[in-house]
């Protein structure tokens, strides 16, 4: 099964998931602000894409961190960061079972399907 994974309220969650609903690929929404998300699932999207692209450093919630949290980050800081503050994981990650695509973008959304 497919999975999309985000928060609700998010813009670009919004149009990937009209293009889904548009091009008639079936999927779960996994919400993890609500539903949280698990290490094991951060560390692989991270080891897959690496920790820079799984990070989103240009949300506000990044922004408002102590200058202390922004510091010497690796995978495991980064993991710890977004389980603590789900707001700071791009947006969205679509699992499609083979491959994982981090944030929106139509012509990669078509080539995957």
């Amino acid at each position: 099964m497919i999975t999309l994974y985000g928060i609700k309220a998010c813009d670009t969650m919004k149009k990937a998931r009209t293009w889904l609903d548009e091009h008639g690929v079936e999927y779960q929404f996994h919400d993890y602000k609500k539903e949280g998300i698990d290490a094991n699932r951060l560390h692989t999207w991270c080891t897959e894409h690496g920790w820079e692209k799984i990070l989103n450093r240009q949300g506000t919630t990044f922004r408002k961190l102590d200058d202390a949290d922004k510091q010497d980050i690796d995978q495991n800081k980064a993991v710890a960061l977004m389980q603590a503050n789900p707001s700071m994981i791009k947006r969205p990650v679509l699992d499609t079972g083979s491959q994982r695509l981090v944030g929106f973008k139509p012509d990669l959304y078509a080539a995957a399907f």
